[in-house]
């Protein structure tokens, strides 16, 4: 999970608007849903007092012996009416008589008031209602029960009438005087569903979770697109290949971050340009002083004289080619191309076996890779040469791992000191200071190799071992392995 969320731009984009989004409707929930709770409340209110004005108008002009089946017929499962000679007095004695006509069946019940309560039994599917007496929770709810007088903007009738809001039971009473002195008692208890998650309100926040996740996966790629190519064109130059200017196009920070790499690339290359030919016009005109010199060393009448004179003009002219030579490698201006690494390692190693070097060459498959093969041949076989010089000869092997692919060129020499790892590298530095080219060369080779592995984005490390001295290179693979069948290319020795 936290490999994935650190690898994908869009999915970070996309978590990060959903729990906004979530965040948002939370907080959008919690503060409507108290306004909604009133606005349900309010409408049960005025939907209570518009019946309850009705059934009083319907009472007053019914005849008396009709009067209690017309209520009894207004009845519901949570609403009760019935009619009192008295005001009511006390709230906790209103909301006991209350009680008892909601714990009353809808079917057959005899005519109640608050001198005659029935003995009946508890409902279980009716809340007790019923008051204890000396409870405290008792006298705080009957406390809580206020009689207000109805405005006549809310009361529809001349009558007076009282209202209570009856929160214990989650309902509301009214009690409303009729003609000729009696009093219309109502009272509702029905809870107001006030849900803070409904069905809707899911399917409205999946609804847009989708719209926001797709609108993020476009927003994200449209990001991350010129980013990774930036990347791709990135790595590509940093192993030397040849990369075509980039699009400048897309937002403003975008659009900058692929001038400026334009713009280093074009001053690179520029740079590495102006280098090599100011090398090259080096070499070129130390061409004629040096024939010059050899001109005249012709006449020189000492023989022993002549000949230092003539060697020490063909180390300059060796020195002045092996230079060019490193000039021309840091250049990198071979054309970057997929190959078959392995056997691109055969046959040079069968190469050089064919000139009566000691050179074996082992490995189990094909292996495909992205690179310049003149320079990566010409890096292989400085480090297969000086092994064959420096250790009689010289075992090479191609390997796979994990990131990266490793050539190994070992030999049976006695190595080189520890501390001398990284002086070898530097250009004309020998451990043989005869500067005798047949035993020693120019000092430029392992320059020369390594220059061309790092701009493949490689290295070459060292390592002295057991039987003798190991040199490795090591390229990196940047999705571009490809592996062919399993066979042995021909000419390798197992």
């Amino acid at each position: 999970m936290t490999g994935w969320w650190r690898r994908s731009l869009a999915a970070q984009f996309i978590c990060l608007i959903l729990l906004a989004l979530v965040v948002s409707q939370s907080i959008g929930l919690l503060v409507s849903w108290d306004e909604r709770g009133q606005a349900l409340r309010a409408a049960a209110k005025s939907e209570f007092l518009s019946r309850a004005a009705s059934i009083a108008k319907l009472v007053e002009v019914t005849p008396p012996e009709l009067k209690s089946d017309v209520l009894r017929a207004s009845d519901t499962a949570s609403t009760r009416f019935w009619i009192s000679a008295d005001s009511p007095e006390t709230a906790r004695a209103w909301q006991d008589l209350a009680s008892a006509q909601l714990a009353a069946p809808l079917a057959g019940f005899a005519k109640l008031n608050k001198q005659q309560l029935p003995p009946l039994p508890p409902d279980p599917k009716v809340p007790k209602i019923y008051p204890v007496e000396g409870s405290a929770g008792t006298a705080a709810a009957a406390s809580t029960i206020l009689w207000t007088d109805l405005s006549p903007s809310a009361w529809p009738l001349s009558q007076p009438a009282k209202f209570a809001s009856l929160k214990r039971i989650n309902g509301m009473g009214l009690a409303v005087q009729l003609g000729g002195g009696a009093w219309l008692n109502a009272v509702v208890s029905k809870p107001i569903a006030n849900a803070i998650w409904t069905q809707q309100s899911a399917i409205s926040l999946a609804i847009t979770a989708l719209v926001l996740s797709g609108i993020g996966i476009f927003v994200a790629r449209r990001i991350a697109r010129p980013i990774r190519r930036l990347a791709v064109a990135a790595e590509a130059l940093g192993r030397g290949e040849a990369v075509p200017p980039l699009p400048e196009q897309g937002p403003d920070d975008i659009r900058q971050m692929t001038e400026a790499f334009n713009l280093m690339q074009a001053r690179l290359q520029r740079f590495v340009d102006d280098r090599t030919r100011m090398l090259a016009a080096i070499g070129h005109d130390l061409r004629t002083p040096i024939t010059s010199l050899r001109l005249r060393a012709e006449f020189v009448s000492d023989p022993e004289l002549q000949e230092r004179m003539l060697a020490t003009l063909d180390e300059m002219q060796s020195m002045t080619e092996a230079t060019l030579a490193f000039a021309r490698e840091e250049a990198t201006l071979e054309e970057t191309r997929s190959v078959d690494l392995t056997a691109l390692i055969s046959s040079l190693c069968d190469d050089l076996a064919d000139l009566g070097l000691d050179v074996t060459f082992a490995c189990a498959s094909r292996i495909g890779y992205r690179c310049r093969p003149d320079a990566l041949r010409r890096a292989i076989r400085n480090l297969v040469e000086n092994a064959v010089r420096y250790g009689k000869r010289a075992r090479v092997s191609l390997e796979k791992r994990a990131d990266s692919l490793t050539i190994l060129v070992e030999d049976d020499g006695p190595g080189i000191p520890v501390a001398d790892f990284e002086r070898v590298f530097v250009p004309f530095f020998r451990l043989e200071h005869s500067r005798n080219r047949e035993t020693g060369g120019v000092g430029l080779g392992l320059s020369i190799a390594r220059a061309i592995a790092r701009h493949h984005g490689g290295d070459i490390t060292l390592e002295n071992i057991s039987r003798g001295f190991q040199a490795a290179i090591r390229l990196p693979l940047i999705g571009q392995l490809r592996e062919f069948p399993n066979t042995m290319p021909v000419g390798a020795q197992p």
